[in-house]
Protein backbone atom coordinates (compact mmCIF):
# COMPACT_ATOMS: atom_id res chain seq x y z
CA UNK A 1 0.00 0.00 0.00
CA UNK A 2 1.79 3.69 -1.11
CA UNK A 3 2.02 6.04 1.46
CA UNK A 4 -0.74 9.02 0.69
CA UNK A 5 1.16 11.98 -0.78
CA UNK A 6 2.25 14.82 1.71
CA UNK A 7 0.70 17.67 1.27
CA UNK A 8 3.31 20.75 0.38
CA UNK A 9 4.08 22.77 3.35
CA UNK A 10 3.48 26.24 1.78
CA UNK A 11 0.85 26.16 -1.03
CA UNK A 12 1.54 28.81 -3.71
CA UNK A 13 -0.47 31.84 -3.18
CA UNK A 14 -2.79 32.43 -5.67
CA UNK A 15 -2.51 35.88 -7.08
CA UNK A 16 -4.88 38.61 -6.46
CA UNK A 17 -7.08 41.08 -8.56
CA UNK A 18 -6.61 43.64 -6.77
CA UNK A 19 -7.49 46.02 -3.77
CA UNK A 20 -10.49 48.49 -3.44
CA UNK A 21 -10.36 50.67 -1.03
CA UNK A 22 -11.74 54.35 0.14
CA UNK A 23 -9.96 57.22 1.35
CA UNK A 24 -10.84 56.92 5.24
CA UNK A 25 -11.41 61.07 5.87
CA UNK A 26 -15.27 61.76 6.65
CA UNK A 27 -17.00 64.32 4.29
CA UNK A 28 -16.18 67.98 4.54
CA UNK A 29 -18.59 70.35 5.58
CA UNK A 30 -19.27 73.34 3.12
CA UNK A 31 -19.86 76.37 4.63
CA UNK A 32 -17.69 79.50 5.37
CA UNK A 33 -16.79 80.31 9.14
CA UNK A 34 -16.89 84.23 10.24
CA UNK A 35 -14.62 84.18 13.05
CA UNK A 36 -15.06 86.48 16.06
CA UNK A 37 -12.22 86.67 18.45
CA UNK A 38 -12.78 87.19 22.34
CA UNK A 39 -9.47 87.68 22.39
CA UNK A 40 -8.08 86.52 26.41
CA UNK A 41 -11.31 87.45 27.48
CA UNK A 42 -12.38 84.69 30.07
CA UNK A 43 -8.57 83.20 30.47
CA UNK A 44 -7.68 82.61 33.91
CA UNK A 45 -4.06 82.74 32.85
CA UNK A 46 -1.38 82.66 29.96
CA UNK A 47 -0.36 79.21 28.77
CA UNK A 48 3.26 79.15 27.54
CA UNK A 49 2.82 79.04 23.94
CA UNK A 50 0.18 81.63 23.70
CA UNK A 51 0.05 84.52 21.22
CA UNK A 52 -3.39 85.37 20.92
CA UNK A 53 -3.18 88.72 19.45
CA UNK A 54 -0.47 87.47 16.33
CA UNK A 55 -2.79 84.03 15.90
CA UNK A 56 -5.92 86.50 15.36
CA UNK A 57 -4.33 89.64 13.74
CA UNK A 58 -6.56 91.48 16.51
CA UNK A 59 -5.58 92.57 20.45
CA UNK A 60 -8.24 92.81 23.16
CA UNK A 61 -10.77 94.98 23.08
CA UNK A 62 -13.64 95.48 24.71
CA UNK A 63 -16.35 92.61 24.63
CA UNK A 64 -19.19 95.91 23.53
CA UNK A 65 -17.01 96.33 20.53
CA UNK A 66 -16.45 93.62 20.07
CA UNK A 67 -20.06 92.45 19.02
CA UNK A 68 -20.67 95.90 17.45
CA UNK A 69 -17.95 94.45 14.61
CA UNK A 70 -19.74 91.06 14.75
CA UNK A 71 -22.89 92.71 13.72
CA UNK A 72 -21.83 95.13 11.31
CA UNK A 73 -19.33 93.06 9.26
CA UNK A 74 -22.50 90.51 8.71
CA UNK A 75 -24.49 93.08 7.76
CA UNK A 76 -22.12 94.57 4.86
CA UNK A 77 -21.72 90.32 3.92
CA UNK A 78 -25.42 89.77 3.58
CA UNK A 79 -25.83 93.31 1.32
CA UNK A 80 -22.52 91.88 -1.15
CA UNK A 81 -25.07 88.48 -0.94
CA UNK A 82 -22.11 86.65 0.66
CA UNK A 83 -22.68 84.05 3.90
CA UNK A 84 -24.93 82.30 5.21
CA UNK A 85 -21.55 81.50 8.07
CA UNK A 86 -21.02 80.06 10.81
CA UNK A 87 -20.19 82.15 13.69
CA UNK A 88 -16.96 80.70 15.24
CA UNK A 89 -15.85 82.24 19.04
CA UNK A 90 -12.53 82.13 19.65
CA UNK A 91 -9.58 83.56 20.86
CA UNK A 92 -10.67 83.82 24.92
CA UNK A 93 -12.78 81.16 26.63
CA UNK A 94 -16.43 81.72 25.76
CA UNK A 95 -18.37 79.99 28.20
CA UNK A 96 -16.21 81.73 31.54
CA UNK A 97 -17.07 85.42 29.71
CA UNK A 98 -18.40 87.61 32.25
CA UNK A 99 -22.18 87.48 32.61
CA UNK A 100 -24.19 88.44 30.20
CA UNK A 101 -21.50 88.48 27.70
CA UNK A 102 -22.31 85.12 26.35
CA UNK A 103 -26.12 85.75 26.41
CA UNK A 104 -25.70 88.95 24.46
CA UNK A 105 -23.33 87.16 21.40
CA UNK A 106 -26.00 84.18 21.19
CA UNK A 107 -29.20 86.77 21.26
CA UNK A 108 -27.54 88.87 18.39
CA UNK A 109 -26.45 85.60 16.69
CA UNK A 110 -29.88 83.81 16.93
CA UNK A 111 -31.48 87.29 15.36
CA UNK A 112 -28.87 86.91 12.50
CA UNK A 113 -29.58 83.52 11.89
CA UNK A 114 -33.73 83.98 11.29
CA UNK A 115 -32.22 86.89 8.87
CA UNK A 116 -30.18 83.77 7.05
CA UNK A 117 -26.95 85.43 7.41
CA UNK A 118 -25.71 82.91 10.16
CA UNK A 119 -25.89 79.08 9.99
CA UNK A 120 -24.74 77.51 13.07
CA UNK A 121 -22.71 78.60 16.10
CA UNK A 122 -20.06 77.46 17.54
CA UNK A 123 -17.36 78.48 20.37
CA UNK A 124 -14.04 77.50 21.56
CA UNK A 125 -13.08 77.21 25.39
CA UNK A 126 -11.41 75.55 28.30
CA UNK A 127 -12.36 71.70 29.17
CA UNK A 128 -12.62 73.09 32.61
CA UNK A 129 -15.07 75.98 32.06
CA UNK A 130 -17.30 73.47 30.77
CA UNK A 131 -20.28 72.86 33.67
CA UNK A 132 -23.35 71.18 32.19
CA UNK A 133 -26.32 73.36 33.13
CA UNK A 134 -24.35 76.38 31.33
CA UNK A 135 -23.62 74.17 28.49
CA UNK A 136 -27.56 72.99 28.26
CA UNK A 137 -28.37 76.94 28.70
CA UNK A 138 -26.11 77.37 26.02
CA UNK A 139 -27.52 75.12 23.22
CA UNK A 140 -30.57 76.55 24.31
CA UNK A 141 -29.47 79.86 23.88
CA UNK A 142 -28.17 78.30 20.06
CA UNK A 143 -24.90 76.98 20.85
CA UNK A 144 -24.32 74.37 18.01
CA UNK A 145 -20.63 73.14 18.26
CA UNK A 146 -18.08 73.34 21.69
CA UNK A 147 -14.57 73.03 21.01
CA UNK A 148 -12.24 72.08 23.75
CA UNK A 149 -8.83 73.26 23.74
CA UNK A 150 -7.66 70.12 24.88
CA UNK A 151 -3.95 70.26 23.32
CA UNK A 152 -2.36 67.28 24.80
CA UNK A 153 -3.94 64.07 27.43
CA UNK A 154 -0.70 63.99 29.04
CA UNK A 155 -1.23 65.05 31.97
CA UNK A 156 2.79 66.25 32.67
CA UNK A 157 2.83 68.15 29.50
CA UNK A 158 0.12 69.95 30.08
CA UNK A 159 1.55 71.59 33.50
CA UNK A 160 5.07 72.77 31.52
CA UNK A 161 2.26 73.97 29.43
CA UNK A 162 0.48 76.56 32.43
CA UNK A 163 -2.96 74.95 31.62
CA UNK A 164 -4.12 74.65 34.76
CA UNK A 165 -6.18 71.52 34.10
CA UNK A 166 -5.52 67.34 33.18
CA UNK A 167 -6.66 65.72 30.49
CA UNK A 168 -9.17 64.17 32.91
CA UNK A 169 -11.14 67.30 32.75
CA UNK A 170 -10.69 66.94 29.04
CA UNK A 171 -12.65 63.71 28.96
CA UNK A 172 -15.21 64.92 31.97
CA UNK A 173 -15.71 68.10 29.13
CA UNK A 174 -15.82 66.03 26.08
CA UNK A 175 -18.86 63.31 27.86
CA UNK A 176 -20.70 66.46 28.90
CA UNK A 177 -20.82 68.57 25.33
CA UNK A 178 -21.74 64.92 23.95
CA UNK A 179 -24.59 64.37 26.48
CA UNK A 180 -25.84 67.46 25.98
CA UNK A 181 -26.48 67.45 22.41
CA UNK A 182 -23.98 70.10 21.33
CA UNK A 183 -21.24 68.72 18.73
CA UNK A 184 -17.75 68.33 20.20
CA UNK A 185 -14.61 69.44 18.55
CA UNK A 186 -11.15 69.06 19.73
CA UNK A 187 -8.07 70.68 19.33
CA UNK A 188 -4.98 69.24 20.26
CA UNK A 189 -1.48 71.19 19.95
CA UNK A 190 1.52 68.48 19.20
CA UNK A 191 5.16 69.61 20.14
CA UNK A 192 4.64 71.47 23.66
CA UNK A 193 7.71 71.12 25.89
CA UNK A 194 7.83 67.46 26.93
CA UNK A 195 5.85 66.61 24.51
CA UNK A 196 6.75 63.45 21.67
CA UNK A 197 6.04 62.28 18.36
CA UNK A 198 4.34 58.73 20.58
CA UNK A 199 2.89 61.06 22.70
CA UNK A 200 0.54 62.67 19.44
CA UNK A 201 0.05 59.11 18.70
CA UNK A 202 -1.40 58.53 22.05
CA UNK A 203 -3.31 62.02 22.20
CA UNK A 204 -5.31 60.69 19.06
CA UNK A 205 -6.33 57.46 20.23
CA UNK A 206 -8.00 59.18 23.26
CA UNK A 207 -9.50 62.04 21.20
CA UNK A 208 -10.73 59.51 18.44
CA UNK A 209 -12.08 57.52 21.59
CA UNK A 210 -13.86 60.55 22.61
CA UNK A 211 -16.01 60.49 18.96
CA UNK A 212 -15.87 64.47 18.28
CA UNK A 213 -17.05 65.54 15.08
CA UNK A 214 -13.66 67.82 14.12
CA UNK A 215 -10.31 67.83 15.11
CA UNK A 216 -7.91 70.80 14.83
CA UNK A 217 -4.05 70.23 15.31
CA UNK A 218 -2.30 73.18 15.80
CA UNK A 219 1.78 72.03 15.91
CA UNK A 220 3.65 74.19 18.53
CA UNK A 221 5.37 77.44 17.37
CA UNK A 222 7.74 79.53 18.91
CA UNK A 223 6.61 83.06 19.06
CA UNK A 224 8.05 86.17 20.28
CA UNK A 225 6.71 87.50 23.60
CA UNK A 226 5.54 84.77 24.82
CA UNK A 227 6.74 82.23 28.32
CA UNK A 228 7.53 79.64 25.78
CA UNK A 229 10.46 81.65 23.79
CA UNK A 230 11.89 83.09 26.82
CA UNK A 231 12.15 78.99 27.45
CA UNK A 232 13.61 79.19 24.06
CA UNK A 233 16.00 81.37 24.07
CA UNK A 234 17.01 79.93 27.31
CA UNK A 235 17.90 76.92 25.78
CA UNK A 236 15.10 74.92 27.84
CA UNK A 237 12.79 73.50 24.89
CA UNK A 238 13.81 72.60 21.19
CA UNK A 239 10.33 72.45 19.17
CA UNK A 240 10.05 69.51 16.73
CA UNK A 241 11.60 69.56 13.37
CA UNK A 242 9.24 70.26 10.42
CA UNK A 243 9.69 66.68 9.12
CA UNK A 244 9.34 64.83 12.91
CA UNK A 245 5.54 66.76 12.76
CA UNK A 246 5.15 65.79 9.32
CA UNK A 247 5.75 61.89 9.90
CA UNK A 248 4.01 62.52 13.30
CA UNK A 249 0.74 64.02 11.91
CA UNK A 250 0.28 61.82 9.12
CA UNK A 251 0.50 59.10 11.62
CA UNK A 252 -2.47 60.89 13.96
CA UNK A 253 -4.75 61.79 11.07
CA UNK A 254 -6.01 58.75 9.82
CA UNK A 255 -6.97 57.15 13.76
CA UNK A 256 -9.00 60.61 13.78
CA UNK A 257 -10.64 60.27 10.20
CA UNK A 258 -11.53 56.25 11.47
CA UNK A 259 -13.26 57.60 13.99
CA UNK A 260 -15.52 59.87 12.07
CA UNK A 261 -13.65 63.12 13.08
CA UNK A 262 -13.06 65.39 10.63
CA UNK A 263 -9.46 67.35 10.82
CA UNK A 264 -10.57 71.16 10.21
CA UNK A 265 -7.19 72.56 10.11
CA UNK A 266 -3.94 71.66 10.30
CA UNK A 267 -1.55 74.35 11.66
CA UNK A 268 -2.20 78.01 12.43
CA UNK A 269 -3.81 80.20 9.79
CA UNK A 270 -1.13 82.45 8.11
CA UNK A 271 -1.29 86.44 10.18
CA UNK A 272 1.34 88.60 8.67
CA UNK A 273 2.27 89.53 12.35
CA UNK A 274 2.34 86.01 13.10
CA UNK A 275 4.21 84.86 10.50
CA UNK A 276 7.09 87.17 11.08
CA UNK A 277 7.01 86.67 14.83
CA UNK A 278 7.44 83.05 14.52
CA UNK A 279 11.45 82.53 15.86
CA UNK A 280 10.90 78.67 15.47
CA UNK A 281 8.98 75.61 14.72
CA UNK A 282 7.49 73.61 12.09
CA UNK A 283 5.95 76.32 9.83
CA UNK A 284 4.92 75.62 6.69
CA UNK A 285 2.52 77.05 4.10
CA UNK A 286 1.77 74.01 3.27
CA UNK A 287 2.03 71.39 6.23
CA UNK A 288 -1.85 70.51 6.09
CA UNK A 289 -1.79 69.49 2.67
CA UNK A 290 2.10 67.60 3.02
CA UNK A 291 1.00 66.01 6.48
CA UNK A 292 -2.56 65.01 4.36
CA UNK A 293 -0.40 63.60 1.49
CA UNK A 294 1.89 61.26 3.77
CA UNK A 295 -1.04 59.91 5.46
CA UNK A 296 -2.52 58.17 1.95
CA UNK A 297 0.73 57.34 1.02
CA UNK A 298 1.08 54.97 4.50
CA UNK A 299 -2.75 54.06 3.22
CA UNK A 300 -1.32 53.18 -0.38
CA UNK A 301 1.53 51.47 0.88
CA UNK A 302 -1.05 49.44 3.25
CA UNK A 303 -2.82 48.37 0.31
CA UNK A 304 0.22 47.55 -1.56
CA UNK A 305 1.42 45.30 1.19
CA UNK A 306 -1.49 42.90 1.52
CA UNK A 307 -1.03 42.35 -2.34
CA UNK A 308 0.01 38.84 -2.99
CA UNK A 309 2.55 40.74 -5.48
CA UNK A 310 4.00 43.78 -6.49
CA UNK A 311 1.00 45.95 -8.21
CA UNK A 312 0.78 47.09 -11.20
CA UNK A 313 -0.88 50.10 -11.33
CA UNK A 314 -3.29 52.57 -9.08
CA UNK A 315 -6.68 54.54 -10.08
CA UNK A 316 -7.36 57.25 -7.81
CA UNK A 317 -10.17 59.45 -7.36
CA UNK A 318 -9.67 62.70 -9.78
CA UNK A 319 -9.93 64.70 -6.29
CA UNK A 320 -6.61 63.13 -5.07
CA UNK A 321 -4.39 64.48 -8.20
CA UNK A 322 -3.25 67.34 -6.59
CA UNK A 323 -2.10 65.97 -3.55
CA UNK A 324 -1.46 61.87 -4.08
CA UNK A 325 2.27 63.18 -4.85
CA UNK A 326 2.49 65.31 -2.12
CA UNK A 327 4.06 68.77 -2.18
CA UNK A 328 5.92 69.63 -4.88
CA UNK A 329 6.02 65.76 -5.63
CA UNK A 330 8.23 64.98 -2.70
CA UNK A 331 6.68 61.90 -2.75
CA UNK A 332 6.76 60.66 -6.12
CA UNK A 333 9.94 58.52 -5.34
CA UNK A 334 8.44 56.91 -2.54
CA UNK A 335 5.49 55.77 -4.71
CA UNK A 336 8.05 54.92 -6.99
CA UNK A 337 9.64 52.64 -4.62
CA UNK A 338 6.34 50.73 -4.15
CA UNK A 339 5.74 49.67 -7.37
CA UNK A 340 3.66 53.04 -8.48
CA UNK A 341 5.83 55.04 -10.61
CA UNK A 342 3.92 58.45 -12.01
CA UNK A 343 3.22 55.95 -15.44
CA UNK A 344 1.28 53.21 -13.62
CA UNK A 345 -1.18 55.95 -11.52
CA UNK A 346 -4.10 57.46 -13.43
CA UNK A 347 -6.50 59.57 -11.91
CA UNK A 348 -10.47 58.83 -12.57
CA UNK A 349 -13.77 60.55 -12.25
CA UNK A 350 -14.32 57.80 -9.18
CA UNK A 351 -14.81 57.80 -5.28
CA UNK A 352 -12.60 54.52 -4.31
CA UNK A 353 -9.39 53.72 -4.87
CA UNK A 354 -8.25 50.94 -7.47
CA UNK A 355 -4.89 48.74 -6.88
CA UNK A 356 -3.98 46.65 -9.30
CA UNK A 357 -2.44 43.16 -9.75
CA UNK A 358 -2.65 42.87 -12.88
CA UNK A 359 -1.64 44.95 -15.66
CA UNK A 360 -4.09 47.89 -17.09
CA UNK A 361 -3.59 50.25 -19.96
CA UNK A 362 -0.54 52.10 -18.99
CA UNK A 363 -1.71 55.08 -21.08
CA UNK A 364 -1.53 56.45 -17.30
CA UNK A 365 -1.08 60.08 -16.39
CA UNK A 366 0.35 61.48 -13.12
Amino acid sequence: MQPAPQAPLCAPARPSAGRIFRHPEPPRRPGRIWPVYVTFRGCPGRCVFCAQPLQSGQGPQPLDATLAAMTAGLATAARAGRGPYELAFYGGVFTALPEPWPWRFLAQAMRLRRAGIVSRVRCSTRPDACDPGLLARLRDAGLDCVELGAQTFDDAVLARAGRGHDAAATRRAARDVAATGLELGIQLLPGLPGHTPEGLARDADEAAALAPSLVRLHPCLVVAGTPLAALYAAGRYAPWSLETTLDALAGALPVLWRAGARVARIGLAPEPGLEAAVLAGPRHPALGARARARALLALVAAQVAALDGPPAGLSCPRRFAGELFGHARELAPAYAALGLPGQRIRFEAREDFLLAAAPFDSGAHS
